[in-house]
């Protein structure tokens, strides 16, 4: 039985018995028209409080949950301080305040509650990581600002992507020690995954599955922490956007490889680490000029061109290398091109440039 449902029946009763009562004084009992009055007004009550409870009980509540649960427990307690501080100097002044003639003597004191609580709330919330710092028991002030940082840093947790889980990259990755941090995979990223595994498309469950067992790789290695968490966000349905919500809440990356969830996530002021950037980042820089050798394994778009590929996958198009086909020659490079989809390599054959 639903929230919305109660509400409806508590409401659609109060309001029946507020119609009634409302009928019943305004008929003319001599007139024997207060019981009919009763009766309409109790039953025009009684559709009311069938159709408008839950918008004035339940919708209410249900919308100031789902804003409270976007905001981070840090900036809940920040302005909760705040607006302690705030009401308790409003309540210092208000005494003095209302000593002023009137109006504004009866005025002031309500406009200071109302601006030292908002000013309250907003200096504490700006503020709101010194605030958690000095609420640390453990936190001792002769410690240097930098290593308290840095243990920060190490501790951070790193959200985790289904596409990353997929890709297979990370388990490489995670033992070189690059990331630093503890990998979180929230349920609904493994909700995702199994889902994309049961799937009735052959290259789809087999993509899930190989993301079954690259999760499986990195609970197996110890070089970096990982942990499986319960935590969501109600009234959200998309994983990315349950994502962005989550990092914004615990302040901390997102690792995917994801072009659209990074796209979003950099919009909304997430910090993003893209898997896709970091091999990029990482292949060997080639200049114009150089020369390397090239097997050409497939034609190219344009007459005459033939494709070839560098051992990180990045691609060389050979100008008149169509000729060459399965064959490797010695190239000189020509032109290098930064693309969305990585690098790519132009180059013409040394026989032709000489």
């Amino acid at each position: 039985m639903s929230t919305d449902f109660i509400a409806r029946i508590i409401g659609m009763i109060l309001f029946a018995i507020l119609g009634a009562y409302l009928g019943d004084s305004l008929g003319n009992p001599s007139a024997h028209t207060s019981t009919l009055y009763a009766v309409v007004l109790g039953l025009l009550g009684a559709l009311t409080g069938l159709i408008l409870s839950p918008y004035f009980s339940t919708r209410p509540v249900r919308s100031l949950r789902k804003l409270l649960g976007r905001i981070s427990t840090g900036t809940l307690i920040s302005g909760l301080i705040g607006l302690t501080v705030g009401m308790i100097i409003a309540a210092l002044l208000a005494f003095p305040l209302s000593l002023l003639p009137s109006p504004f003597g009866r005025i002031l004191p309500f406009i200071g509650v109302l601006l030292f609580g908002y000013f309250g709330i907003a200096v504490f919330i700006m503020r709101q990581k010194d605030i958690l710092k000095l609420l640390r028991l453990n936190h001792s002030p002769l410690v240097d600002e930098e290593q308290d940082e840095s243990s920060e840093h190490e501790n951070r947790p790193i959200l985790i992507d289904t596409s990353v889980i997929i890709d297979g990259r990370i388990a490489d990755i995670s033992r070189t020690g690059f990331l630093v941090g503890t990998l979180l995979i929230p349920r609904f990223v493994l909700n995702e995954l199994q889902y994309i595994a049961d799937s009735s498309d052959g290259l789809r469950r087999q993509r899930g599955r190989r993301g079954m067992e690259v999760l499986a790789r990195l609970q197996q290695d110890t070089s970096i922490p990982i942990k499986i968490s319960d935590i969501d966000v109600e009234g959200v349905r998309e994983v990315d956007d349950k994502l962005v919500i989550l990092a914004r809440q615990l302040r901390c990356p997102i690792l995917t490889n994801d072009y659209n969830l990074n796209r979003i996530a950099e919009l909304q002021g997430v910090p993003v680490l893209n898997i896709n950037e970091l091999a990029n980042a990482v292949k060997a820089v080639l200049l114009p000029g150089e020369s390397l050798q090239v097997n050409i394994i497939q034609e190219g778009k344009e007459v005459g061109q033939g494709v070839g590929y560098l051992d990180d996958g990045t691609m060389v198009v050979v100008e008149d290398g169509r000729e060459f086909l399965h064959s490797t020659i010695p190239v000189t490079v020509t032109k290098v091109l930064q693309t969305a989809a990585g690098r790519m390599i132009f180059a013409r054959r040394e026989e032709t440039q000489k």
